[in-house]
């Protein structure tokens, strides 16, 4: 798979996350490892902060449930009308995580 393709995949698969639920960026890479020879979180993580802005970006984030860098404001308001569970800050990883 070359680079270009791999960010095709990753794309393709941030906007097949159902509304409600999230993917951490490591989540985002194992589910595409076997199929792209790629298994880097950061790879994930760089993908969206150039690429990712006509995807539902704020469905993703760490495997912690913190939001994207310097986006936290408006990813949270978006999770939270659709309602996705959070605690303060943080997604609750175990209750939203979603893998397809």
């Amino acid at each position: 798979m070359t680079p270009q393709e791999y960010v095709e995949e990753v794309l393709a698969l941030v906007e097949s996350i159902p509304e409600g639920r999230v993917m951490s960026y490591g989540a985002v890479a194992d589910a595409l490892a076997e199929r792209s020879g790629r298994n880097s979180a950061r790879q994930v993580g760089r993908i969206m902060a150039l690429h990712g802005g006509g995807v539902p970006w704020h469905r993703v984030c760490n495997s912690a449930g913190r939001l994207p860098p310097g986006h936290e404001q408006e990813a949270r308001a978006r999770l939270l009308s659709e309602g996705v569970p959070m605690r303060g800050e943080r997604v609750l990883m175990t209750r939203a995580s979603w893998m397809p």
